[in-house]
């Protein structure tokens, strides 16, 4: 184990090391028309703006909160995750500039590196492959691989159990939406930042409570490196 003070950097996926582009907004378009809402109006507005508000979160956690029963929900989830690996095929995924020389050069120093998202395992994985970074992390883990996705402390306690850390507050958070904040916070994580690549602008992740607001992940991983006990 890392005898720096930060053992594990947990970084979110979509926005925080990959690129998103608007995909998680166009699948969840596509998922709604899927299950019969309407395609343009008030209803279709307040669920866009539903979704960005919580993005970061677990899909099928939002779409219960949009949709009045359970089967609904699971349908539009299912919609979403074959729209989304459907535009991973079209349009492609690139990951944050940077991002690949960050989480290396974390790993080389002997801080472990937990990849999380609010994507199903089939989703991640698809990323992780279209990417080539079926090894850049030391564990990458989805909702179902921790009991409860964003905003609850779950990933980033599953992460620093499996990978053996001392402690909460040897553990480093980066995100780019409040959900990702909350998640750092309820783990009680030493540093929880928030980077400005994604959803959520610099004025919302510190009103969220990030400890830090980084450009990019570049700048985080400097951060982590620099951190004395």
């Amino acid at each position: 184990m890392s005898d720096n003070a930060i053992q594990l950097a947990v970084f979110d996926m979509a926005g925080t090391t990959v690129a998103d582009g608007g995909l998680v907004v166009r699948a969840f378009d596509a998922a709604a028309t899927a299950v019969g809402m309407e395609t343009e109006g008030p209803r279709r507005d307040r669920a866009r703006q539903y979704v960005l508000d919580t993005m970061g979160q677990s899909k099928i956690v939002v779409f219960r909160a949009l949709f009045d029963d359970e089967d609904t929900a699971r349908q539009a989830d299912r919609a979403f995750e074959a729209a989304y690996d459907a535009l991973i095929e079209e349009v492609g995924v690139t990951p944050i500039p940077g991002a690949a020389a960050a989480l290396r050069k974390l790993r080389a120093a002997g801080v472990r590196v937990a990849l999380t998202t609010g994507f199903s395992r089939g989703t991640r994985d698809r990323l992780l492959t279209a990417l080539d970074w079926t090894d850049i992390a030391d564990l990458t883990l989805a909702p179902a691989d921790a009991g409860r996705g964003r905003p609850y402390p779950d990933l980033v306690l599953t992460a620093l159990l499996r990978l053996g850390v001392d402690a909460v507050d040897r553990v480093a958070v980066l995100g780019d939406t409040t959900s990702d904040i909350a998640t750092g916070l309820a783990a009680g994580a030493r540093i929880v930042a928030g980077t400005l690549t994604g959803a959520h602008d610099e004025a919302r992740l510190r009103a969220a409570g990030a400890t830090h607001v980084v450009p990019s992940v570049t700048e985080f991983a400097e951060l982590v490196l620099t951190e004395h006990s």
